[in-house]
């Protein structure tokens, strides 16, 4: 039998599944247009996004569009922090030869790591190698994997 205290953990796992995605393909759309995030262009994003799959304004919807804000706004905060470590992990493909999923994917993963407050390392990568298969393909989720276990290698161990 599912509980309500199950059924909340249910929610809040998948919204912040979500979520996730939701920030990567707004920072992607951004990215692609050469446009800077920002509060009236994820509200036009977003209800583009959520008129599109006829998703509902439900509280899954809700907690997921918070954490997206919370996530993309780390992004656009610590941009220039975030590139600076994953350019050099980068340098052997080039960086504007990776994809552009792949590098949204891994500017929301490594915001998380470093300036989110409550989930583990291990987490982070795991979702966001799981979101680049999902949107780019294996290939590229490995390659995700790949930088983002070499970041996680040279972050304090309280971090991990």
């Amino acid at each position: 039998m599912t509980t309500p205290a199950d059924r909340s953990e249910a929610v809040r796992h998948h919204s912040k599944r979500m979520g996730r995605e939701i920030a990567m393909q707004y920072l992607y759309s951004c990215d692609s247009r050469g446009d800077l995030p920002g509060a009236a262009t994820f509200e036009t994003f977003f209800e583009a996004l959520t008129g599109e799959y006829g998703h509902t304004d439900d509280r899954l919807m809700h907690r997921a569009r918070e954490f997206a804000v919370k996530l993309y706004e780390l992004v656009a905060l610590h941009q220039e922090e975030i590139d600076a470590i994953l350019r050099p992990r980068c340098e052997s493909w080039g960086w504007e030869r990776i994809g552009a999923v792949d590098r949204a994917v891994m500017r929301v993963a490594l915001a998380e790591m470093l300036y989110g407050e409550d989930t583990p390392v291990l987490v982070c990568i795991d979702e966001a190698v799981e979101i680049t298969r999902d949107f780019a393909g294996a290939e590229s989720g490995s390659f995700v994997n790949g930088v983002l276990n070499a970041i996680k290698n040279d972050l304090p161990k309280i971090k991990r």
